[in-house]
Parts: structure tokens; C-alpha cells; sequence
């Protein structure tokens, strides 16, 4: 792990995740996520950025392990940014021993090889294997290492996987948040039924796509009328200067609007854009 990332970092709260429930996680996603463990972080505000980024993706348990500069800390509660549930409930223990002894399975954050037979597992898999023990019962924690140099080989011996992230090999330093971050997207997405977060003005998107709010795809008619009016104009304002040439024009013409994907309010606008420029044709003669 590298320096700490400095705030503000902006991402929902923990409010406003939570405000979301209904719409965006299954609530077992939310009461029984993994633990969130951070072994002898050193900064305050290190500690404030992974509990945020733990509450964008609804996980509430953290466990700090013998946190250098004490604790609570007021620079973990700023720079939490909202999360202040999580930094208000974090438990501290004295050593990884004590901070995992009720789990049934422990997984180590690292990007070096440790030279162990251990299983090792990319975050989106790790996630996976997560809800399927969580989903059988069992208790799960994940263990991030201290900024500067990650976790000690004894450490790393404690867990039963290892978690390795794709990054790049020249530059593999994560700072806690970014790790804690990326363990709980892959941990979230499995569960999210929707994208970012609702307003009062308009509910979080459903799903990846083509938004049309207030309006639909044009109907081929639509489309076809919008030809026909542009076709018309054009033969007016005498577009068409080789007869030879027009039919491929036209469907040169024609293909370009089918490819836009238009909606029918964008066919409205359209053929008032049309509409316009022919009346000052006109009074232009």
C-alpha cells in the first residue's frame, strides 16, 4: 500500500447508499458483507477513505488492527466524509490474531507473490467466493495491509486466500482506499439492481443503455415522414442538381438518420429544424 489518497474524495455517503436500499441491494447484501480489516494502518485520514469507500458499496464492519496513531481520530471521522457510521462502530483489537478469531474464512490483500500454497484469487472472484460462503453461513473478513509496505508474510500465512488484483506490474501500489474500493465494487455489483443513486426528482437508473427520458424510439412511420418532409425540401431548394445522382443521395441521406436511432421527440425537433429553414427560403425568393 502506498500514501494515503487525499480527500475530498467524493463519493456517495453511507446516507445516501442506504437511502437507496429498496432500489439498489438486496438488504442480506448489506447485513452480512465481509469485514473489512486494516492491519496497523498509520493515518487517520487513510483509515476516514476506506470507510467511505466501504460505505458506497454497503460494507458496514471494520476492524482495526493496533491503528499507529490512535484511536478514534478526528482526521478518520473528516475525511470518512459522510461514513460516519462506519467509523463510529469500528472495533479495534490488538494484534490479527484477536481481529479474525470469529471468522470461518480470512482473505489477505497483497500484490507480491508470498511463495505459499495458497489459493489466489483476482477481486471479481474473490467476491464470488465471498457470497457463497456468506450465503452458507459463514463469517468472512478481509484483511488490507499497512500503507507504506502492505502485509507481513505472517500475516498473509493467517488467511486461507489470497487476493491479487490485475494492476500494473511496474506500478502495483494501492493506497487502503483504493484497495477497499475495488474489493467492495466486485463485492456490491453482485447484489446492485441499479446504477448510481435515485433523487426525489428522478429514481437511480436501472441498468446500462440508451436513456429516453420522456420519450421512445421513432416508429418507422415517424422516420419515413421525416424523409419524406427533408426529401421535399431539399427538391425544392434544388439540392438535387443530377437526376442520375439522387437516388443514391437519398439513400445516402436516409441511412444516416437510420443509423442516429432517432426518438420520436428528435424527429419532432427535426422536421421543425426543417420546417424552419423552408420559410426562410421562402422569404428569401
Amino acid at each position: 500500500m502506498s500514501q494515503a489518497l487525499a480527500p475530498p474524495y467524493y463519493l456517495p455517503a453511507m446516507a445516501e447508499i442506504k437511502s437507496q436500499n429498496a432500489a439498489g441491494l438486496t438488504p442480506a447484501a448489506i447485513v452480512n458483507g465481509p469485514i473489512v480489516i486494516l492491519v496497523n494502518p498509520q493515518l487517520g485520514e487513510n483509515i476516514g477513505t476506506a470507510a467511505r469507500a466501504m460505505a458506497n458499496f454497503a460494507l458496514d464492519e471494520l476492524r482495526l488492527v493496533s491503528p499507529r496513531d490512535g484511536w478514534p481520530s478526528d482526521k478518520a471521522r473528516s475525511a470518512a466524509a459522510g461514513a460516519s457510521r462506519v467509523i463510529e462502530a469500528a472495533k479495534i483489537y490488538p494484534d490479527c490474531p484477536a481481529a479474525i478469531g470469529d471468522l470461518n474464512c480470512l482473505y489477505a490483500t497483497t500484490a507480491r507473490p508470498r511463495d505459499m500454497i495458497k489459493q489466489v484469487l483476482a477481486p471479481e472472484g474473490a467476491a464470488r467466493d465471498m457470497a457463497d460462503r456468506i450465503a452458507a453461513g459463514q463469517k468472512v473478513g478481509v484483511m488490507f495491509g499497512r500503507e507504506r509496505w502492505g502485509l507481513e508474510n505472517d500475516e498473509v500465512a493467517l488467511a486461507d486466500v489470497i487476493i491479487t488484483a490485475p494492476v500494473n506490474p511496474a506500478f502495483a501500489s494501492l493506497n487502503i482506499a483504493q484497495a477497499v474500493l475495488l474489493l467492495g465494487y466486485e463485492w456490491y455489483k453482485q447484489s446492485a439492481r441499479s446504477l448510481g443513486m435515485g433523487t426525489e426528482q428522478s429514481p437511480a437508473i436501472e441498468g446500462e443503455g440508451l436513456r429516453m427520458a420522456g420519450t421512445r424510439p421513432a416508429t418507422r412511420a415517424e422516420l419515413m415522414g421525416l424523409f419524406g418532409h427533408l426529401e421535399a425540401e431539399l427538391e425544392a431548394a434544388g439540392f438535387f442538381k443530377s437526376p442520375r445522382m439522387r437516388p443514391t443521395m437519398v439513400r445516402n441521406l436516409y441511412n444516416i438518420f437510420t443509423r442516429a436511432g432517432l426518438t420520436e421527440q428528435e424527429v419532432r425537433s427535426l422536421r421543425g429544424v426543417i420546417a424552419s429553414l423552408a420559410r426562410a427560403h421562402e422569404r428569401e425568393k
